[in-house]
């Protein structure tokens, strides 16, 4: 049987934006999220920005537990509600793969062996990948000092504590994860992840576009529902690059 390449659109919901990138563009379309975004104002806001772009299936990252074949399990902490009943396909019309969003992120960053992935965004995304097997986690709200880890590592922390007590937590809390978890090598990513001006020991920091590499691998490795990920080939380490993708914003009316 002869197999057809699909385009995909690939769609990263996060606290305070949503991001979009489609097979065959290099082109970042973003909208503004936040606390009243419900699934519906995502989707009508997702199809203005992705006018112009064929796409036969779509992935959806959102931060919220997905099980392994794809049902959204509780509603995400930093968006509105609806999320967990609401009918993807139906919306988009075409097939649709939904995961975690950190799940998506460290499936684009994944490259071999045992991996931890912590997300520093509007809140703390996480997920370990072993062995090809994703494993997504949610550690965010686990007990941390008087609080939770995302308390101090979110962007809550970030904005209560400042840039250089956030930027200790951080190294604490990983340090903590890297004991309890044992991984061999650990990836940070999300949008603080760029604050950081001391980088934990042994971890690296993942450009934030690869959560679209996780969207479109969601497609092309896992023909059928998610199993393992297939070892791709060795990859050059990714260089620091003032260069910025270029980005279309849509700020949607509440409804």
């Amino acid at each position: 049987m002869e197999h057809v390449k699909l385009s995909i659109l690939v769609i990263d919901v996060g606290g305070s934006k949503v991001k979009i990138r489609a097979t065959g563009s290099k082109e970042e379309r973003k909208l503004l999220s936040g606390p009243t975004m419900t699934p519906q104002m995502m989707v009508e806001g997702v199809k203005q920005l992705a006018a112009g772009w064929h796409y036969d299936v779509v992935s959806i990252g959102c931060p919220m537990p997905v099980s392994k074949d794809g049902k959204p399990l509780k509603e995400p902490v930093n968006l509105g509600a609806g999320w967990v009943r609401f009918d993807y396909e139906k919306a988009f019309k075409c097939p649709v793969r939904l995961i975690n969003d950190a799940a998506m992120q460290a499936l684009g960053d994944y490259n071999g062996g045992r991996m931890l992935f912590l997300g520093l965004g509007t809140g703390l995304g996480s997920t370990m990948v072993d062995d090809g097997v994703i494993i997504p986690m949610e550690l965010a709200h686990l007990p941390y000092k008087r609080k939770t880890f995302e308390d101090y590592v979110g962007l809550h922390g970030f904005k209560k504590y400042g840039k250089e007590k956030w930027q200790k937590e951080v190294i604490h809390v990983v340090e903590i994860l890297k004991a309890a978890l044992q991984p061999e090598k650990v990836v940070l990513g999300g949008g603080n992840a760029q604050q950081l001006t001391v980088i934990p020991t042994e971890c690296t920091i993942a450009s934030n576009s690869n959560a679209f590499i996780g969207g479109f691998r969601l497609w092309e490795h896992f023909p059928g529902k998610l199993r393992a990920i297939p070892k791709p080939p060795s990859q050059k380490k990714q260089k620091n690059s003032s260069k910025k993708t270029p980005v279309k914003t849509l700020a949607l009316k509440k409804k």
